[in-house]
């Protein structure tokens, strides 16, 4: 029968069972440099695809129309792998590795970099203004003036940073053998790119498995790297809580592969008041934005009570963003 089928597919006799189905559709911004931007969406919306996109990891058999430029230099023009570390949602390790052991790795690989040298400047540039620098990278950047090797200073300023400390001699482990906790594992996935090179991060949904204390002292940390060094970072976070919202600059909104919102986090709520959509004191905004383009939850953020609520589509939002005076600001 299969085959019959194939046969008939040829002569155009049966519609072939191979649809396109778009994943992303009409994406177009911009992410600007020391700018943390949070990017949210519900499961499926595309959201891996997008930071694949920038990343120049999207798998070969996508088909794929416009360009990803970084300072006005398309993908062929240099190696992003060199200046973009896309941190995925799943954790591959060598189980047998310890945690120390899988970040020096990491170092050697891809070497430290730029990375030594913006540690240094950091620590100029507080000085400069008056801030007290962090009292765990004083006493690192001690260790660099008496000789220590660069590699392993970086390793362990990381584990520092990501509260690995205390694990840092233990393997990592996998199903079959007995290691560190699943947030501890993300932990490490997500120090094994850190400890790079690179100024753009791409991160995939890095809070899974964390609680939120951890997943603000990371995204916290990263915000005054990207400030100060004018790096960039492009965050998948599925539900962040408020205090870790409120350190990100620019959100990205994504629902059925469309761009719903784009800009500064302080024009938000705006944009979906101006579509009759209000988010309660109650409620966190980064919770508000994943629902609001829902069909099941949209319905009780409707502000419109002189007018019958009817269901916005997300294709509506998106027309409507790109009159939005933030929408047509980045398209000009």
């Amino acid at each position: 029968m299969n085959t019959i089928e194939s046969i008939l597919n040829d002569i155009h006799i049966v519609p072939s069972r191979k649809r396109p189905m778009p994943i992303l559709h009409n994406v177009s911004g911009i992410i600007k440099p020391r700018r943390m931007t949070l990017l949210l969406g519900p499961p499926g919306s595309g959201k891996t695809t997008l930071l694949l996109a920038l990343a120049g990891k999207l798998d070969s058999d996508l088909k794929v129309s416009g360009k990803v430029t970084y300072n006005g230099h398309e993908m062929h023009e240099f190696v992003p792998e060199r200046t973009a570390a896309y941190i995925s949602q799943h954790d591959i390790h060598l189980g047998e590795m310890t945690v120390r052991e899988t970040l020096q790795f990491a170092a050697r690989c891809q070497g430290v970099g730029t990375r030594y040298d913006m540690i240094t400047e950091l620590s100029k540039r507080e000085k400069e203004a008056n801030i007290m620098p962090d009292p765990d990278l004083d006493v690192f950047m001690k260790a660099l003036a008496m000789g220590g090797q660069k590699t392993s200073i970086m390793t362990d300023y990381i584990l520092k940073l990501l509260g690995l400390e205390v694990c840092a001699d233990t393997i990592v482990g996998n199903d079959m053998i007995r290691g560190i906790s699943g947030g501890q594992r993300k932990r490490v996935t997500t120090g094994e790119m850190l400890v790079g090179p690179s100024r753009v991060f791409l991160m995939d949904e890095i809070s899974n498995g964390l609680d939120s204390s951890t997943t603000y002292q990371i995204v916290n940390t990263l915000q005054q790297s990207i400030h100060i060094l004018q790096g960039t970072a492009v965050i998948s976070l599925l539900q962040p809580a408020p205090e870790t919202y409120n350190l990100f600059d620019n959100v990205i909104l994504i629902s059925d592969g469309q761009i719903v919102y784009q800009g500064p986090c302080e024009h938000v709520l705006k944009f979906f008041e101006s579509m009759g959509f209000k988010c309660p004191q109650r409620k966190g905004v980064a919770d508000f934005l994943q629902e609001v383009t829902s069909r099941k939850d949209q319905h009780q953020y409707w502000a419109f009570h002189d007018k019958p609520y009817c269901y916005v589509p997300v294709k509506a939002f998106a027309e409507a963003f790109s009159s939005f005076h933030v929408g047509h600001s980045i398209a000009n």
